[in-house]
Parts: C-alpha cells; sequence; structure tokens
C-alpha cells in the first residue's frame, strides 16, 4: 500500500460518507473547466473535519493542495498526484456583526460576501462583487478590484496548516500581503475571516455593487476564463502590454486571448490545460520582446514544473 492509499483509507475511514473521492477531474472545481484528475479530493463540511484532515495529512508524504472556488488555479492535464482539499457548505456562511465586522467562511462566495454586507448597510467590501472567487482565496492571493485590495479590509483570517493540523488565528500584518500575495502557502487553508466595512446607507451601496457589475459586463469577457491572468507590471497594466503586442484574439489549440480584455485567457470547448499554459508562455514571450517586460502570472499553476509548480 502506498502513502497515498494509507492516508486516502484514514480519511475514509475518519470522515462523513462521501467527503472522501478519487480521481476527481480537477476542472469540476476550476472556473477554467480543464485541468487533468486530482488523486484524491476531500470535502471538509463540519466543523470536526479541519482537525481530522490535518491530523491524518500532518507527517504523512503525500503532495498536498488547497483548493478554493478555482477562480485563479490551472492544473496540468497529467493531474495532481496528491491530496486536495476543499471546503463544504458549513464554511460558506456570512455574518455581519456590531460595528460593521462581517464573519464570513472561507468557502463563502465574494461577491455573495459584497451583496450581503451592502444590505446591511456596510460599505468598502462592494469591490468584491466583481471578483469571482472565495473568501479563502481573497486572502491567500491578496485579491482586489477597483481601488481596493483584501489588506486593507482584512481584521484577521483563521488559517489550517495542513502539515501540523493547527489552526491559527493570523492578523492582517502577520500575512505579509503584498501585490496579489501572502504568506499562506500551498499546504495551508484558510477557515474564515473577519473583515472591517463602514456604515453607510443600503441605497448608496447597492448602488455601487450595480455599478461594479455593470462595468464588469462591459469591460470583461465571459465564458471559461480565470480573470486577470498576469500581474500589473509597476506604473502599467498587463492588459494594455499584451493589447499593444497585438496579441488580442492569438490562440494556442482551444485557448485564446480575449478580445474583450487581453489579460484574459477563455479555454473553449475542447481546450486543454496545456493549451491554455502554452499561450501563456507565448504572449509573455512576446511581451518581453516587444516591450521588454517580463510578465508574471497571478494563476497558481500546479503540475506543470519549472518556476511556476507549487505543489
Amino acid at each position: 500500500m502506498t502513502a497515498l492509499d494509507a492516508v486516502t483509507t484514514r480519511l475514509e475511514q475518519a470522515l462523513a460518507p462521501g467527503s472522501v473521492r478519487r480521481n476527481v477531474p480537477s476542472g469540476e472545481l476550476t472556473t477554467y473547466r480543464v485541468g487533468g484528475p486530482l488523486a484524491v479530493l476531500v470535502r471538509m463540511d463540519d466543523a470536526d473535519a479541519p482537525a481530522i484532515v490535518g491530523a491524518t495529512l500532518g507527517g504523512a508524504d503525500v503532495p498536498v493542495l488547497a483548493i478554493g472556488r478555482g477562480s485563479n488555479l490551472l492544473v496540468a492535464d497529467a493531474g495532481f498526484p496528491g491530496v486536495a482539499v476543499t471546503l463544504g457548505d458549513h464554511f460558506s456562511g456570512v455574518a455581519v456583526g456590531a460595528d460593521q465586522l462581517v464573519l464570513a467562511g472561507a468557502g463563502a462566495a465574494l461577491p455573495v460576501l459584497a451583496r450581503q454586507a451592502a444590505r446591511e448597510g456596510v460599505a468598502g467590501l462592494e469591490f468584491y462583487v466583481g471578483i469571482p472567487g472565495s473568501v479563502g482565496g481573497a486572502v491567500r492571493m491578496n485579491a482586489g478590484g477597483h481601488g481596493r485590495e483584501t489588506c486593507e479590509v482584512l481584521v484577521d483570517a483563521a488559517v489550517l496548516d495542513l502539515r501540523s493540523g493547527s489552526t491559527t488565528t493570523k492578523r492582517a500584518a502577520d500575512l505579509d500581503f503584498a501585490y496579489r500575495r501572502s504568506n499562506v502557502g500551498a499546504d495551508a487553508l484558510v477557515l474564515s475571516a473577519r473583515l472591517q466595512g463602514r456604515p453607510d446607507d443600503r441605497a448608496e451601496c447597492e448602488a455601487r455593487i450595480d455599478e461594479i457589475v455593470r462595468w464588469r459586463r462591459e469591460h470583461q469577457p465571459g465564458g471559461a476564463n480565470a480573470g486577470s491572468v498576469f500581474s500589473n507590471p509597476p506604473g502599467d497594466t498587463a492588459g494594455r502590454l499584451i493589447d499593444a503586442a497585438g496579441l488580442k484574439g492569438l490562440r494556442v489549440g482551444g485557448a485564446v486571448v480575449s478580445e474583450k480584455h487581453a489579460n484574459f485567457i477563455l479555454a473553449e470547448r475542447g481546450a486543454t490545460a496545456a493549451d491554455v499554459r502554452a499561450l501563456i508562455e507565448e504572449v509573455r514571450r512576446r511581451v518581453a520582446g516587444g516591450a521588454g517586460v517580463t510578465l508574471a502570472t497571478e494563476l497558481r499553476m500546479i503540475g506543470f514544473g519549472g518556476a511556476d509548480a507549487t505543489a
């Protein structure tokens, strides 16, 4: 019996039926809808699951991958040969408390969080309505948009170390936030977060929500994509550089650079993760050759090897 088989069996015995699945297509959990199989997928859906999963994985010689809503993730077609962990509905609640403090499970969708806060007359979180990720992903990647970032509104977050099984509450200052990054690693999973808003009129909050949604529909494409592929370099935007290089519509297999927003890559029907990765590298190569700027990806790319491998 391999180490992975042994760990999987222990998880199947300790967790609720159906919580552990084998050979799950990663496309089921990502907005690109492509990618190879996850050898094991664990869905944590009750208060006891984090401790059980952490205790089982701690010290085990198997690769571990934390997955949120998959809006910033690309898994290679060969798949992921370890244990992927995601959160169930138990970790998707949003509650607005006193002093405009919002407690959210890490599995909560950011647009849901934004709208619920607005209904309660809590301002400052409207920017989340345009980000198709989860609260946990927002903490890990310091997600932002429309001039705001997670580091500006986060009070603290509960983070599970999948290797030790311990859960620690970390203040925003403990997370080493920078542009689209934090120190939450690939083998750690955010469980919940507290975010600070400010009081405002409900109608004003909802009007800002509507404006962000209108802007997003006007300027960003739909379809299977993962939002912005590349980080904006200092003093410029990745979209402008890609557009200036004439790369809108550039295609590799079923992956294509959006005609609507050059920093979006769409995975059309029949696309593979290899298509997306190859197009990313071709865009990076051409922008570097033309503008002298080497673009860095915002995507987590798993299983491709090289500098982008995170697990």
